[in-house]
């Protein structure tokens, strides 16, 4: 079973469609987060405008060099001793859709660890975007069983996995990280 949804949402990613899946957090809205077009669809599913960013996930920290100049050496031990999912904000990022990252240059960037999503981003050999299934300003479904139809029906795939799982997920902690190590929580 996973390793038909694994196959199902490669197709659409590659295609610059858009994938609803579950996560190490809440069920996430994907799309390619190198690619501008995808990442525009998902803006326009949740209704909000394209100024606002989307945190992407990685299946390794050996790739955050790919996606972020000056990665400080704070960052590896963050994430390798986080005891649940974190999202560090880091400054320069490059080599993603310009619609992915913050007006400043920054992005959120997640190191998953979640057997499909790492499965995914490892097949896929490129970061993905996460960002909660819900319209903008609507509460954060926490189950599969919250999620708007208006959502499900304008994804290109949903993925058909932990859509039974009753156990309610929170959102991941957020981490600012400066260029010299220093960091500040914005959301714990």
């Amino acid at each position: 079973m996973l390793k038909q949804e694994i196959e199902k949402a490669l197709t659409v990613l590659k295609n610059g469609g858009v994938i609803l899946y579950p996560t190490d957090t809440v069920w996430g809205l994907g799309c390619d987060a190198t690619n501008e077009e995808a990442a525009a669809k998902i803006a326009k599913i949740k209704g909000r405008t394209e100024d606002k960013s989307f945190i992407i996930l990685l299946d390794t920290d050996n790739k955050l060099q790919s996606y972020v100049n000056d990665v400080p050496d704070v960052a590896y031990d963050l994430i390798e001793y986080a005891e649940n999912p974190l999202t560090i904000i880091f400054s320069n990022a490059k080599n993603l859709a310009k619609n992915v990252i913050n007006a400043d240059g920054s992005v959120g960037i997640r190191v998953v660890k979640h057997d499909f999503c790492q499965q995914l981003i490892q097949r896929f050999r490129k970061p993905i975007t996460s960002t909660s299934a819900n319209i903008s300003g609507q509460p954060t479904p926490t189950i599969f069983d919250e999620i708007s139809d208006e959502i499900i029906e304008a994804v290109d795939l949903v993925v058909d996995l932990e859509q039974d799982l009753r156990e309610r997920k929170k959102p991941s902690t957020i981490m600012k990280l400066a260029p010299g190590g220093q960091f500040s929580f914005i959301r714990r």
